[in-house]
């Protein structure tokens, strides 16, 4: 289903290394004066159990992006969390502050960004997670599409195989009822031949897990294996029937992830079914939300409001891509993800970039294999509430400016921190002569001015809170009429 051609981141005085930490359950703070051994007093204090910590051990990593500015001269103190909106659900996932609340620890520090045709990557922060060692390894996505260009030099070390089958005997050896299903099945064909002759399927497949090499692509889960499941023909069709019984056949057969980037304008009960039946055997599908720019999801992705998770798109300046539907206003697991200008895998080891809800559903299916090699006992509700807490809707920014009239000179700086930790409300308090409380909530990103320096060193605050192609207006994806008169894919 390739796109129509028309479409579309207190110390006390400094001593080794000019850095000093203070850390607490709730949060770790780290402040760096360069060359600077001049501070009076500072201290932090935690409202949960009205202790000061100081000169602690614990060396913290946090997170940090830092923009400095020079020219902010107000005291400012601003608020606002948005949480679930009609628009783009949850907002854009974060795989980093995902995975770091799953395992435990504070969202991880920031690396040096992919760039370039890999900008996917980096809007959902994978690069953090690949850098602590989760790479997908273990997981197997099952990819419901036009089949699987298997031997594309990109995609052939990440192929799920069938243990259980011997190739080519003509014998169902292991009893799953599909005989030499050894590279998955093929249910519009009714046979076990699932390579993809149009494209679309072999570009969703790397975006989940193309291999990490020197060339090509490198999938959100670049060590994750690729379940082949044919659901739609050599063109982009197919039935609702087909999707189903692979849905079920990806679920009994070993899949931990189901990627549905297909869907339709009516409901369909056995689609239905089968994703219930996928949930319940704690198998997380991901829905493609449609390119038809609705106000809500079409159908499997609406399902989203029970089981799964529904995924819209968004551009390189994460605005919502025109063609994606949106979240509508009855609350469900949506999110957004990159899903305009995406390059990837195409059969006979070709590359390409393509639009579409379609292309952004993959990367939500890496970053769920993503936690899932981080933490193989998920379960299904647990990975989409940790999905919803940490993207970017569910975060409150604060802009905050001390007051430092009895510093020598004035400057300024913005830090953006990711969401994720803490859990529970608590305030703190920095003394620098003059003090200023503020107020942190959970799930927050955290936006500061802060007016300090001693002579004209600029004091670097962070805080670490876990706390056609390219361009369609409609793709093939959802406008291809099926052999049902109600149902389109």
């Amino acid at each position: 289903m390739q796109p129509n051609l028309n479409d579309s981141n207190l110390f006390p005085e400094t001593t080794q290394n000019n850095t000093a930490f203070i850390t607490t359950d709730e949060l770790n703070f780290q402040i760096e004066q360069n060359n600077l051994n001049l501070l009076s007093r500072s201290s932090f204090e935690s409202s949960t159990d009205d202790s000061i910590v100081k000169n602690s051990e614990e060396t913290v990593i946090p997170y940090i992006d830092n923009n400095i500015q020079l020219n902010s001269q107000q005291n400012i103190y601003t608020s606002s969390s948005q949480g679930y909106n009609s628009e783009n659900g949850y907002g854009l996932a974060n795989a980093a502050a995902a995975v770091a609340k799953i395992i435990g620890e504070d969202t991880f520090a920031n690396v040096p960004e992919q760039g370039g045709k890999n900008w996917g990557a980096d809007a959902v922060k994978a690069p953090s997670v690949w850098e602590k060692g989760y790479t997908g390894q273990g997981v197997v996505v099952a990819v419901l599409d036009t089949g699987v260009d298997r031997n594309h030099d990109d995609l052939k070390q990440n192929i799920w195989t069938n243990q259980g089958e011997i190739p080519n005997n003509g014998k169902d050896d292991d009893g799953n009822g599909y005989v030499d299903d050894v590279y998955g099945w093929n249910f519009d064909g009714k046979n076990n031949n699932t390579i993809d002759v149009d494209g679309h399927g072999t570009h969703v497949s790397g975006t989940i897990a193309g291999t990490k090499n020197d060339f090509g692509v490198t999938g959100i889960a670049y060590d994750a294996q690729i379940m082949p499941v044919k659901v739609l023909d050599d063109f982009g069709s197919g039935s609702t029937t087909a999707v189903a019984n692979g849905i079920y056949y990806a679920a009994d057969n070993g899949a931990d992830v189901i990627n549905l980037s297909l869907g339709g304008s009516f409901p369909s009960f056995s689609i239905e079914r089968a994703v219930e039946y996928a949930n319940s055997k704690g198998v997380i599908v991901v829905m493609a939300a449609g390119n038809s720019s609705g106000e809500t999801p079409l159908y499997p992705a609406r399902y989203a409001d029970k089981y799964g998770i529904a995924v819209g798109a968004i551009d390189k300046d994460k605005n919502m891509a025109r063609f994606s539907n949106r979240a509508g206003t009855d609350a469900l697991t949506y999110l957004t993800a990159p899903g305009v200008d995406i390059y990837s895998t195409l059969p006979n080891n070709r590359y390409d970039s393509y639009s579409g809800t379609s292309m952004a559903t993959p990367h939500i299916a890496g970053v769920v294999a993503l936690m899932l090699s981080a933490n193989p006992n998920l379960n299904s509700n647990l990975i989409r509430q940790t999905l919803e807490e940490t993207a970017s809707n569910n975060i409150q920014t604060i802009s905050l400016k001390f007051d430092s009239s009895d510093l020598i000179q004035g400057s300024s700086f913005t830090s953006n921190f990711d969401a994720g930790y803490p859990n529970k409300s608590f305030s703190t308090s920095l003394d620098f002569g003059n003090t200023e409380t503020f107020n942190l909530s959970p799930n927050q990103n955290i936006n500061k001015s802060v007016n300090l320096s001693f002579e004209s060193q600029l004091i670097n605050y962070q805080h670490n809170s876990l706390g056609n192609k390219n361009n369609p207006i409609f793709n093939k994806d959802f406008e291809s009429m099926l052999e049902e008169p109600d149902f389109l894919f």
